[in-house]
C-alpha cells in the first residue's frame, strides 16, 4: 500500500471513489455524474485527500452490471486512492471478466507509477486489442518499459524479439 493511504477494509458500505474513476468505469460524463448527484440519484461523498470529488462506490458498481465482493470493493477504493499494486490488481480483475476498457484504465494508472506488471499487461492489451486498438508499436513500448523495470517475463519476451530480429537480419 502506498504511504499515507488508509482504507477501512471492514466497511465498504459507505466507500467512495472519485468522479474521475466513476467516469472511466461507466463511460458516463462528468456532467451526467453531477446531474445525478443534484437529482439525488447518486450519493456524493466528502472530497478525498487530493481534493477530488467522490461518489458512492455502491452507486457506481450498480451501473457496471457486475457483482463485486467486499474485498474487491476495498481494492477499488485503494486503487482510486493511488495504490499502484491495487490499480494493477483491479486492472487484471476487470480484464478477467471481459471489461477490457476498465481494466486498461487501471493498468495505465499503475504503469504511470512505473509498475512493471501493469506495463507488461498493457503490452499484451495493445498486442491483442483488449480495451484498446491493436498497436504493435505501443505493445513493444510497454514491453520494453516493463523489461527495463525488471519484469522477468517482459525481459524474456524482449530477448525473444531481439533474437527473432537478429535471425531475420542474418538470413
Amino acid at each position: 500500500m502506498a504511504p499515507g493511504i488508509m482504507v477501512d477494509r471492514a466497511n465498504t458500505d459507505d466507500a467512495a471513489i472519485s468522479i474521475q474513476s466513476a467516469i472511466a468505469m461507466t463511460g458516463r460524463s462528468q456532467r451526467t455524474w453531477w446531474r445525478r448527484i443534484e437529482e439525488g440519484v447518486v450519493r456524493k461523498s466528502d472530497p478525498d485527500a487530493r481534493g477530488r470529488a467522490r461518489v458512492s462506490l455502491e452507486d457506481v458498481v450498480g451501473l457496471l452490471g457486475i457483482s463485486l465482493s467486499a474485498e474487491d470493493r476495498s481494492l477499488l477504493v485503494l486503487a482510486d486512492a493511488g495504490d499502484a499494486d491495487a490499480q494493477d490488481d483491479v486492472g487484471q480483475m476487470f480484464l478477467a471478466i471481459g471489461k477490457h476498457e476498465i481494466g486498461r484504465y487501471w493498468l495505465e494508472l499503475a504503469a504511470e507509477q512505473n509498475h512493471p506488471n501493469a506495463m507488461q499487461r498493457l503490452a499484451c492489451c495493445h498486442l491483442s486489442g483488449e480495451g484498446v486498438a491493436k498497436d504493435e508499436n505501443m505493445a513493444i513500448r510497454w514491453l520494453a518499459e516493463a523489461a527495463a523495470h525488471g519484469h522477468v517475463i517482459a525481459q524474456e519476451q524482449m530477448r525473444a524479439l531481439r533474437t527473432g530480429l537478429l535471425a531475420r537480419r542474418m538470413a
